[in-house]
């Protein structure tokens, strides 16, 4: 039996809305890629957005030309006005990743991902700090001074990896920073800037050597950025990859640890730490991403990822995303909580159930999280997580729950394999690479939550139980019932 008191205030950062993570920025000039955004807006709600491919050659920004014997550089903002005010229209302001490095400024041409990102430092770092400081004023002289210095700034992606950063020169990415943290400090000291953006390899080496340059140089950065992924090592058959998830416990203490290294340096202490990329799977053709264990351990994770965070942006809203490519089939174990023809998948609805624990935290455990409003409705999540197949079972969570005498309204909203499971429809059609209209509407009407109903009587308790189901996640709001029944009506 979980007994749950009002009375215990349980810390509890949810940040579950601050950010979301997209593909490269170029994708928002496509229909489909703004109708996912559209929708994950409408019903979750973000604040900020980030992706890869600010300055890749797809935006079109970065220019030089022969005049008179001499190169000069001019800059197009045309495709960049047409994504922010597509995210402006939507609700979202931009956490800036700046990358990678147009090619007519690169010193190499390794590239990554089907639309081969320059991920080679520049060969001319005055001429770098100049298109970053020229964006910047663009953006202020279009959106505002006053808002565009909100718009946190995150210096490169990955450079822990060789793929993302030549080499993964470790001090050719802090002068990289440096650089590019006084162009932007210069410009105006208002601005929230931050790094390193590293992600697994080394992670606590790179961190902590990040904390000494900085301290060592005397930069006072607005924020620490890494990203967060867990799964092992991937398995590869055909177009995709299979991965086993990690125990959440070693990833939360991988994190609680880089908490430690930033608070060891006396000037950085209680920076905040922004998650700028995090999901199961770090793979865009991972099936795991599309199925209700993805939900459910997700669901476990952000009862914890605030912990030792400021925020988290979960990679990626959509499946409108093109590092290995154009996916071959609807579903395909991309990043998105939203496949192509905006059908959610069950991992959507965890973010949209959290992001509705908003008050005080009374209840935390590792399969139960209860909040309680400032209206005193009861708001909490339970997940059921079975990786394997021989651990599936149904759990059953008696509660009980302190409140005044009177009767209760209980809604449960289930998210499970048999409820909300559009990728089991999709396969019993035969998994089709193109969906019809009808198919559409079945998957789209597939892929919702069961709602379950009940008046319960409270005599000092109000007790209960919850059905989980392998992989399942059930949303619960428990509030006081005040009946008011038409003269004469009678439900009974």
């Amino acid at each position: 039996m979980k007994h749950i008191s009002d009375k215990n205030i349980i810390p509890f950062n949810n940040n579950v809305d601050y950010c979301v993570g997209t593909g490269r920025m170029g994708l928002a000039l496509q229909k489909e890629y703004m109708e996912q955004l559209k929708f994950v807006q409408d019903g979750i709600g973000f604040s900020h957005i980030r992706g890869h491919g600010l300055f890749s050659d797809d935006m079109a920004i970065y220019h030089e030309y022969e005049e008179n014997d001499e190169t000069k550089v001019e800059y197009n903002f045309t495709y960049l006005d047409l994504v922010m005010d597509s995210y402006k229209e939507v609700g979202l302001k931009p956490f800036l990743e700046l990358g990678f490095m147009p090619d007519k400024l690169s010193s190499d041409t390794q590239t990554i991902f089907y639309w081969k990102g320059n991920v080679t430092p520049p060969k001319d770092y005055k001429k770098w700090c100049n298109l970053v400081t020229a964006t910047l004023k663009h953006l202020m002289e279009r959106y505002g001074v006053e808002e565009v210095i909100t718009w946190p700034i995150e210096v490169w992606n990955e450079p822990n990896l060789p793929g993302f950063w030549k080499d993964a020169n470790m001090q050719e990415y802090f002068k990289l920073f440096e650089e590019t943290f006084n162009a932007i400090k210069g410009l105006d000291s208002r601005f929230k800037v931050g790094g390193p953006a590293i992600c697994g390899v080394e992670d606590e080496l790179w961190i902590d050597e990040f904390m000494k340059f900085i301290d060592g140089k005397n930069l006072p950065v607005d924020f620490i950025t890494r990203h967060h992924y867990t799964t092992k090592e991937h398995t590869f058959k055909g177009h995709y990859s299979y991965a086993e998830l990690e125990d959440p416990e070693f990833r939360f203490n991988n994190l609680k640890t880089t908490r430690k290294i930033v608070d060891s340096y006396s000037k950085y202490a209680g920076l905040p730490i922004h998650i700028t990329e995090y999901n199961t799977s770090y793979s865009p053709d991972c099936v795991i991403h599309d199925t209700n264990l993805n939900a459910a351990y997700l669901a476990h994770h952000l009862s914890r990822l605030g912990d030792d965070t400021t925020s988290y942006s979960y990679w990626t809203f959509g499946d409108i995303f093109e590092e290995k490519g154009v996916p071959f089939a609807p579903f395909h174990g991309g990043f998105g909580m939203v496949a192509n023809h905006s059908i959610p998948k069950p991992t959507y609805y965890t973010f949209a159930f959290y992001k509705k624990l908003k008050g005080e935290c009374i209840f935390r455990d590792d399969d139960l999280i209860v909040v309680k409003a400032n209206d005193g409705t009861l708001r909490g999540i339970a997940w059921n997580i079975c990786e394997n197949k021989s651990d599936e079972k149904t759990v059953k969570l008696p509660v009980s729950i302190e409140r005044e005498a009177g009767e209760y309204s209980l809604i449960q909203k289930i998210v499970d394999e048999s409820t909300c499971n559009p990728l089991k429809i999709w396969h019993d059609f035969g998994e089709p690479r193109s969906l019809s209209a009808d198919q559409i509407d079945v998957l789209k009407t597939a892929a919702t939550p069961l709602i379950k109903s009940d008046i319960l009587i409270s005599n000092g308790n109000v007790e209960f139980e919850l059905e989980i189901n392998p992989n399942g996640v059930i949303y619960f709001e428990l509030m006081k019932c005040n009946s008011t029944p038409d003269r004469g009506y009678e439900y009974k």
